[in-house]
């Protein structure tokens, strides 16, 4: 049995996904960090309040909806497949996995916005491709089945927002202050891209990536709608990332800029929390009032941007600000809603179909990725593809620790090859894999061969990450005995500000060459600094 659920659910595409039940949370935490599965950090503190982040890993750009007493929150995908896991809480706090929404590879996934209207479900997903656009599917339940993606024919334009007028219109709010018009169902536009909002202009004293005004919310509160922008560049300098807002009598402006501008912004690398900013607003269970945006955890680019709760406080004015300042300490939770079990666990021993989207993803995978992958007698059957993770599409998971190892006993075919990845994307990895006579070490995303391989085709490997200090142990004997691999690794700079691309660093497995490599038995464990 694996930890998850075993009535694991089938879905198309690329999808066979196990949903996790919600269950009370676990014991009060051993140190400054909730601790969930395999010793994971989790957000809630278990004395009323919480720590951020408060789903961590690679999780920016969060699009949340609040629908009755539930609450769904994802993030932009990028290359990952399957693709824009919905994340369901309800105490804003507490996060679970359900089901990925995207099955289907379109692109790149950039910020999208996740929306209800009338009863229906809708995502609007820009993607980077040939050419670039704006999709939108739908769905009559958040965990779907969700429909093909339907383009809408917007080339130039990124980080949707849908939003409805005073009047009933509907309109998807864009970067650069843009909007257009969509037609009455949702699923095309009924006009043409127009200019409504010039952003708020921060000091050029001040050190950004650039002006990037993008990632507009809209939000309506009583007689006013409020846009939240971020500016600044979402990476760079770690002061650059922003948010800024206005607000409008009408749907159609004119736009008034909110007098404290910007309501976040990292003043200081010292700070906990560096990049702030891509925020939307939220009503707590109680009626109180936060914010959910990303930011890049000191020193910790390599995790990508992380999920972030603000408190919110409205003024006499009606303007609003955030409270929670860098986001360094504790925070009192909002009152009310239950507590889902958070996370899930990252270890899998495989007797149950593949948490395909919850857990583990393709990157850049081909159409039919997931065929091969199949699992059998409690093992994982993952067919070669390519001759290294570059050109392998490998399977990896989001881990947000700053700390942690994983292991997994490995079997390749005869002229196979496989092993153990730190994947950032096809350029840069790195990694200990293994062929029939010798170790393949994987740095800077170039493979080298190493001296011989004493156990043949069955081994089982382990990576330890411990704050970017990579080390490699190996066993011929199932885990009962591990000798040191002589070759270390320094990960630090394999990130964003490196790299480009917006990622993170991943663990997973990868499978190259012919036939099929065999993995079981597959651990994860957090460990502490």
């Amino acid at each position: 049995m694996t930890m998850e659920r075993r009535d694991a659910l089938k879905l198309g595409g690329l999808g066979a996904l196990a949903l996790n039940a919600p269950a009370a949370i676990a014991a009060a935490p051993r140190d400054k960090w909730g601790r969930g599965y395999e010793n994971q950090r989790i957000p809630d503190l278990g004395n009323g309040t919480f720590r951020n982040p408060v789903i961590a890993g690679d999780r920016p750009d969060p699009a949340v909806l609040k629908d009755g007493a539930d609450y769904y929150l994802t993030f932009s995908s990028f290359d990952s497949y399957p693709g824009l896991t919905i994340w369901h809480s309800r105490d804003l706090v507490n996060w679970q996995p359900r089901k990925a929404a995207l099955t289907r590879n379109i692109g790149s996934v950039w910020a999208v916005s996740l929306e209800k209207h009338k009863g229906r479900y809708f995502l609007y997903i820009p993607v980077k491709a040939s050419p670039n656009d704006i999709f939108v599917i739908w769905a009559d339940h958040i965990d779907g089945p969700w429909s093909d993606p339907v383009p809408l024919g917007l080339h130039a334009h990124i980080d949707p927002c849908h939003a409805v007028g005073e009047d009933g219109s509907r309109w998807l709010f864009l970067s650069g202050g843009d909007r257009v018009r969509l037609s009455d169902d949702g699923l095309s536009l009924a006009g043409s891209p127009e200019h409504v909002y010039d952003p708020w202009r921060y000091p050029d004293t001040w050190d950004v990536e650039g002006f990037s005004p993008e990632g507009p919310k809209i939000h309506r509160r009583g007689d006013w709608f409020y846009m939240i922008t971020a500016v600044g560049g979402t990476a760079g300098p770690p002061t650059g990332h922003m948010v800024i807002a206005a607000r409008s009598r009408s749907i159609h402006g004119p736009w008034q800029q909110h007098p404290g501008n910007p309501l976040v912004r990292t003043k200081s690398i010292g700070e906990a929390w560096w990049s702030r900013g891509h925020a939307s607003l939220v009503e707590a269970p109680d009626g109180s009032w936060w914010s959910l945006y990303h930011g890049f955890e000191n020193g910790y680019w390599t995790l990508g941007r992380q999920c972030l709760l603000d408190p919110v406080e409205w003024t006499k004015d009606g303007w609003f600000r955030m409270t929670g300042g860098d986001l360094s300490r504790p925070i009192r939770k909002p009152r009310g809603g239950t507590a889902l079990r958070p996370g899930m666990p990252l270890s899998d021993d495989f007797s149950a179909p593949l948490a395909l989207g919850s857990k583990w993803s393709f990157f850049r995978p081909a159409p039919d990725e997931a065929k091969r992958l199949r699992v059998d007698g409690g093992a994982l059957h993952f067919a070669g593809k390519g001759t290294a993770p570059s050109s392998g599409s490998p399977l990896l998971l989001i881990a947000g620790d700053t700390s942690y190892r994983f292991e997994c006993d490995i079997e390749i075919a005869p002229g196979g090859t496989a092993g153990l990845v730190l994947f950032y994307d096809d350029k840069l990895y790195a990694g200990l894999g293994f062929d029939e006579k010798r170790f393949v070490t994987h740095q800077y995303g170039i493979e080298r061969g190493r001296p011989a391989n004493p156990h043949g085709r069955r081994m089982r490997l382990r990576v330890t990450n411990r704050q970017h200090i990579v080390s490699y142990h190996t066993s011929g004997d199932g885990g009962q005995t591990w000798v040191r691999f002589d070759r270390g690794m320094e990960v630090s700079g394999y990130h964003h500000n490196v790299r480009g691309g917006f990622l993170m660093l991943r663990p997973g497995l990868y499978s190259a060459g012919p036939g099929e490599t065999v993995f079981r038995d597959f651990r994860f464990e957090a460990l502490p600094d």
